[in-house]
């Protein structure tokens, strides 16, 4: 696998309809910082709004993979994620005048071209290869998909079609730069006949022709060209899943193992793997690939909050920067508000999600200056938003990044308590702080 981050060495434009918009669109490849992923950007909208390739952004798998956020759509992505990933890039700007891009001779043979054009750079950073640590696996409808754990990408992929008359066709590839390029790259995208007009009902394929597709009619070959490969079907593919598993925002190291594959089978394991991902997140998420940051155990937490149980709601600080902090809460049954809130149905309150993002931020602003040994009073709640419930069983954790610091003496932050790498409150945060002798003398 890669030793590094990687991204284009400079820009490289592909031009073109769109398979199923029909619709004209210029693809062009941008570099890009590390860590920032691959993106697609409309240019053909005002502000250029991206979306990031990322399999929790998929809208519809109906022959092809469509990305959506905030109402702005990408169709057909996956040929150009094959090429990114085939070539080991995993950090593109990939802008685009249109909605869909092109479909070319729908092999991702020319976009693999453009990114060698452009040349691949290596980042300052490691990449955040994802291996599963046991098998992961989707089934339905007769398509089968499962990843194996393996120290390098691999894919094997068997195809059939019940009722027609186009042979079985299997092949496995280890995936090298070197491998795409000459083994699937320019495998092409194919239908059977009878699927042509039901798919023209559908508004789908405007853009559809002999030139940028194989269509198969009984044993005949309906094709501008020969076929490039005996076993082209099964290797287009294998392409297919390529594309799509690239949406899990990070290389991938494991074998792939799949039966009848479609779009729909390959989002859903990926899906799956984003779903450990995310759970894998944990206090070395925050601290990976990064500098050393300054931690606080429960023992330094209780020498700098007054607060004790049962209304300490921060186990752990995990980082200490400059102006932020990140805060663990592990939550559990055993809280004594889950007594209340709610029997048979236990919520941990939205008030103490608020409060442990005020201990937080009260922390982040007791270390600064002669704030060392005085106490954060809570003086105000703006823009509080609660977006999921919390349970038993999450880990909180709860991110501030101070907004204002006036005097010492008072504090504005931006605050958010996240399980699973989803933000499920947020709040902007008030306080103040005062001298512990003041705070202790008598009304």
């Amino acid at each position: 696998m890669f030793e590094h981050q990687k991204s284009v060495k400079r820009p490289a434009s592909v031009e073109g309809v769109g398979l199923h918009t029909g619709a004209p669109a210029r693809l062009t490849f941008q570099p890009a910082p590390a860590n920032s992923g691959i993106q697609f950007a409309r240019t053909d909208l005002p502000g250029s709004p991206p979306i990031p390739a990322l399999v929790n952004l998929v809208k519809d798998t109906r022959r092809g993979t469509t990305l959506e956020l905030d109402g702005v759509s990408v169709q057909t992505v996956e040929h150009v994620l094959a090429a990114l990933a085939g070539r080991g890039i995993d950090n593109c700007l990939v802008e685009i005048s249109g909605p869909e891009p092109p479909i070319l001779d729908g092999s991702a043979r020319a976009f693999s071209a453009a990114l060698k054009e452009a040349g691949v750079e290596n980042l300052n950073a490691k990449p955040n290869t994802f291996s599963p640590e046991a098998p992961v696996w989707y089934a339905k409808d007769g398509a089968t998909i499962v990843l194996l754990p393996s120290d390098r990408l691999r894919i094997s992929c068997s195809i059939h079609f019940p009722g027609q008359k186009l042979e079985s066709q299997h092949y496995t590839l280890d995936i090298t730069d070197e491998s795409f390029e000459t083994e699937l790259a320019s495998a092409r995208t194919f239908c059977f006949y009878e699927e042509v007009k039901p798919l023209l009902d559908d508004g789908l394929i405007k853009g559809g022709s002999l030139e940028c597709a194989v269509v198969i009619k009984d044993d005949e070959i309906l094709s501008k060209e020969a076929l490039r490969f005996r076993d082209e079907f099964v290797r287009h593919k294998m392409l297919d899943i390529l594309g799509d598993v690239t949406l899990l925002g990070r290389p991938l190291a494991g074998h792939i193992v799949a039966v009848r594959p479609g779009h729909a089978a390959n989002v859903a394991l990926t899906q799956k793997l984003f779903n450990i991902v995310k759970k894998k997140r944990s206090a070395r998420g925050y601290l990976a690939e990064g500098p050393t940051y300054e931690q606080m155990d429960i023992q330094e937490l209780l020498a700098t909050l007054p607060h004790r149980y049962p209304f300490l709601l921060v186990d752990r600080i995990l980082k200490i920067g400059e102006s932020d902090i990140v805060g663990l809460k592990n939550v559990t049954i055993n809280e004594p508000f889950f007594q209340g809130h709610f029997p048979g149905h236990p919520i941990m309150p939205g008030v103490l999600q608020v409060e442990a993002m005020a201990q937080v931020a009260g922390i982040l602003m007791l270390r600064k200056g002669d704030s060392v040994g005085k106490l954060a009073y809570f003086m105000s709640a703006d823009k509080v938003k609660f977006r999921k419930p919390v349970t038993p069983g999450d880990t909180l954790f709860i991110e501030v990044a101070l907004l204002k610091a006036r005097a010492g003496r008072i504090g504005r932050a931006q605050a958010r308590c996240l399980v699973d790498n989803e933000v499920v409150s947020e709040a902007e945060l008030m306080f103040s702080i005062v001298d512990r002798a003041s705070a202790d003398a008598p009304a």
